[in-house]
């Protein structure tokens, strides 16, 4: 037993199974995010039932999905004012239920419990409806008849067809308007305040010529109102798509037999989920998925998708690397090839260790004090003089982000670069002499080129920190809804001084923010997942090059 103990069998074996164990830890953490995120999707069965006493006319029908139930003790339940039976006790437990039973608009709230001592039989009625609409969250009820300017146009058998085809048609419509608001009516308002900028500059002009002045500022004029006739037609074409999609009208019973009308144009999706097969259930998962990763956000980030959140987080983080890389590297082959031994370098290593462990709020005000408000503001002061007091780059942006990211990580790459080059043989480097080849050839062509894995190990713990940096984002330029993405077709393609989202800094604003939590709950887990699926493609994309370098060099390094 001792000798074993010597061995240091013991230790491998406890290292082992401290790696097993974190293993499990992140494994099972994935899990249970990936299971409480996707199951969001699956469209969940419809109940209805009674609560209350019918024979006291204290009878209520409700419609929903069941979220989850919860056993609480009976003084809670009294308290909480359940009629409880006087023959429980103290020590027995009742048990209630989470409904999500929509229609905010007609009841005031969206989930409600439910005690099990009230409730009838639980039933799913095969015709139950959810809508989930843009506004006012989902809805519950049946389908009765589908109205086109306050005639009937569908009723009975033919109605759901009849209104998936109307939904489809108010998508459209939908998509139509807001290409309109973003793109048509966006390069007009840019045109505009470019007219307002050149006449404000021309009015500043104190050598201008009077009659240069007057021509200018009739040119600008006559632009000004080509503009505007433009936007007038555009404000026409709007109104009659608004009216358009205001156009078909659904009316539904909801539990208790009240007639609601919905207007079809603000509906995304209707599904039946109780009449529905797996199959068809299979693909209406797909698609809600689809829409969550693709579509923009709603209802205060507690609906719609979180592709902005996706856009900007990919966008900072590859904007980041790109300024990250180059001088994390310089700074690094200075350090270690260049600089000369002593005390001074000793101490800069330990000033580039220490950064390593600053906390990332630090970074967050710096870069506000520093990016946003002094090179910014001196950015508005020099180019964009005409624009004042109406900050440009002087506010929190992209770039900005993107540098505070940037210098965030720096230590991370210049240490594992650093790292990299001393593992480079000597013999590598005095061959490389004995050849004829110079000392900057010999860094640059010879050990640079060896020591790139290292830099790429480097980069894909900088990219994996930073993708889930929040903190210093929300200071220097992510926010909770951005209405336009940084990258577009109008030039120049590349907006750095747009705002972005971010996917956890929406983590952060869904899970403490929302004012519907229990909304709020499953998209936490569900936008977690995702960020996880982006962090681990982008550091595999990462290890991808890094082992193809490193089997383009291992015969050199050998």
């Amino acid at each position: 037993m001792k000798q074993w103990y010597k061995s240091g069998a013991p230790w491998i074996w406890l290292n082992a199974g401290a790696v097993a164990i974190s293993v499990i830890m992140v494994l099972g953490l994935i899990g249970l995010i990936a299971v409480r995120g996707l199951s969001h999707f699956w469209p969940a069965e419809i109940v209805e039932f009674q609560v209350g006493d019918p024979e006291l006319g204290l009878g209520q029908m409700v419609m929903g999905e069941h979220v989850r139930s919860q056993t609480i003790p009976v003084q809670v339940a009294r308290d909480a004012g359940i009629a409880v039976p006087p023959e429980l006790g103290e020590g027995d437990l009742v048990t209630r239920h989470l409904i999500k039973q929509g229609n905010r608009d007609v009841t005031g709230r969206d989930f409600a419990w439910y005690p099990e001592l009230q409730m009838s039989e639980w039933q799913t009625p095969p015709d139950a409806m959810v809508l989930e609409r843009r506004e006012w969250g989902d809805f519950f009820g049946y389908p009765l008849r589908l109205l086109e300017d306050g005639e009937v146009v569908a009723e009975g058998e033919g109605l759901w067809d009849e209104l998936q085809a109307r939904i489809d048609r108010g998508n459209e419509l939908f998509r139509e308007i807001r290409r309109i608001e973003r793109r048509d009516v966006g390069v007009i308002s840019e045109r505009m305040e470019e007219l307002r900028l050149q006449q404000r500059g021309l009015q500043r002009d104190p050598d201008i010529d009077p009659d240069t002045l007057a021509d200018a500022l009739d040119r600008i004029e006559s632009e000004g109102a080509s503009l505007q006739a433009e936007f007038e037609v555009l404000r026409e074409e709007l109104e009659v798509l608004r009216q358009a999609s205001r156009r078909d009208v659904l009316v539904a019973s909801v539990a208790g037999g009240e007639e609601v009308e919905v207007s079809v144009g603000e509906i995304v999706r209707a599904v039946q989920p109780n009449s529905m097969s797996l199959g068809a259930k299979a693909a209406a998962y797909v698609q809600q998925f689809w829409a969550f990763v693709s579509g923009e956000p709603r209802e205060a980030n507690t609906a719609g998708g979180i592709f902005p959140a996706i856009f900007g987080t990919v966008t900072m983080v590859l904007l980041m690397s790109l300024i990250v890389s180059p001088f994390g590297v310089l700074a690094a082959i200075y350090l270690r090839e260049y600089a000369k031994q002593g005390p001074l370098l000793k101490l800069i290593r330990i000033s580039v260790y220490n950064l390593a462990g600053v906390p990332s709020i630090v970074y967050g005000v710096f870069g506000l004090g520093f990016f946003v408000y002094t090179l910014g503001g001196s950015i508005d002061e020099l180019f964009y003089a005409d624009r004042l007091p109406s900050p440009t780059f002087g506010s929190p942006a992209l770039i900005w982000a993107s540098l505070t990211l940037a210098l965030l990580t720096l230590p991370v790459v210049i240490v594992s670069t650093e790292e990299g080059l001393a593992r480079i043989p000597s013999s590598v480097r005095q061959g490389s002499l004995a050849l004829g080849a110079t000392k900057s050839e010999t860094l640059w062509k010879v050990v640079v080129p060896l020591a790139t894995p290292a830099m790429m190990t480097g980069m894909i713990l900088a990219i994996a920190r930073a993708a889930g940096e929040v903190a210093p984002l929300m200071l220097v330029g992510v926010v909770k809804l951005a209405p336009t993405l940084p990258v577009d077709g109008s030039f120049p393609f590349v907006h750095l001084d747009r705002q972005i989202m971010h996917l956890g800094f929406h983590i952060y604003d869904v899970g403490f923010q929302s004012p519907n939590v229990e909304a709020a709950r499953p998209l936490v887990y569900a936008t977690a997942l995702v960020l996880v699926i982006l962090i681990i493609v982008l550091n595999m994309t990462a290890i991808s090059i890094r082992n193809r370098l490193r089997e383009r060099y291992r015969a050199a390094s050998d």
